[in-house]
């Protein structure tokens, strides 16, 4: 299937699930035509019992969320939204989480044969520099074990209405021309892609994505600065991340850990 055409075909449950193979096991998926915010709608799920490895994808979002409340715009055919519900014993230290999954999707799109993939800290997946897909993390309340709802946004193609400004800072599938599969064999291979992190992550945490996260970091080494709530912007150079995945930034007063903020590349 061309890349201009990743709209052509619905999500379809049974079609997701022969792609996942023998895989399909481990999730239980349902697609909407359109909803408020895949997010909203499993957290509610999540805090009521449903199981590890529930999926939720919409065609449309009307209120689709990003990190910080951020607004993530989705309309149908033009993006891929879903999130899942993923559950870890209570004693996994989920420090990272979002790090671990960036890694997921970069390797989900590499398995594809999409190329110029890069990860921005904290939950930016980047292609060519420019956003290609974003991840919201929140974790549901309740009984153990902890429950993390893990959001996905990416844009397959963009509105032809979008702001010139915002056009020079998204990016889209559909840039990379060739050949690409269908939304719902790629909604397949991410999934599989984060069920194989996920485990790792359950398992070893941060550290056992963090060679590949800097692999794939891309301001790594780079000027940039920081800018935090109720904070003055702070600039500096990416030195990588730490085992718990806290943003390592050189500034005049030394080495900082960073566990929050958003990161833009300085101007030279």
């Amino acid at each position: 299937m061309n890349a201009l055409d990743t709209s052509a075909e619905p999500l379809d449950i049974a079609a997701i699930a022969a792609a996942l193979g023998d895989l399909a096991r481990r999730f239980d998926i349902d697609v909407l035509a359109e909803c408020d915010s895949t997010n909203t709608r499993l957290m509610a799920m999540a805090e009521t019992g449903a199981p590890s490895g529930s999926v939720l994808a919409a065609e449309q979002q009307t209120a689709g969320r990003g990190r910080r409340g951020r607004s993530w715009l989705s309309t149908s055919g033009n993006s891929l939204t879903f999130s899942l519900v993923w559950r870890f014993p209570h004693d996994t230290a989920l420090d990272g989480l979002s790090l671990a999954v960036g890694v997921a999707l970069a390797r989900g799109l590499e398995s594809i044969g999409i190329g110029g993939i890069a990860l921005k800290w904290p939950n930016d997946v980047l292609l060519d520099g420019r956003k290609l897909a974003g991840i919201l993390i929140e974790l549901a309340p309740g009984p153990r074990p902890e429950a993390a709802v893990i959001g996905i946004g990416l844009n397959l193609r963009l509105p032809q209405d979008l702001p010139e400004e915002l056009s020079a800072t998204v990016a889209a599938l559909c840039d990379v021309g060739g050949e690409l599969p269908s939304r719902n064999v790629l909604l397949a291979q991410l999934l599989r892609a984060l069920h194989e992190q996920l485990v790792d992550f359950t398992r070893h945490g941060f550290s056992g994505a963090r060679a590949a996260w800097l692999a794939h970091h891309a301001y790594a080494d780079r000027p940039v600065c920081l800018l935090a709530d109720f904070a003055a912007p702070l600039e500096g150079i990416c030195r990588g991340v730490a085992e718990d995945g806290a943003l390592l930034l050189e500034t005049a007063t030394g080495l900082q850990r960073i566990v929050s903020g958003d990161v833009s590349l300085r101007a030279p």
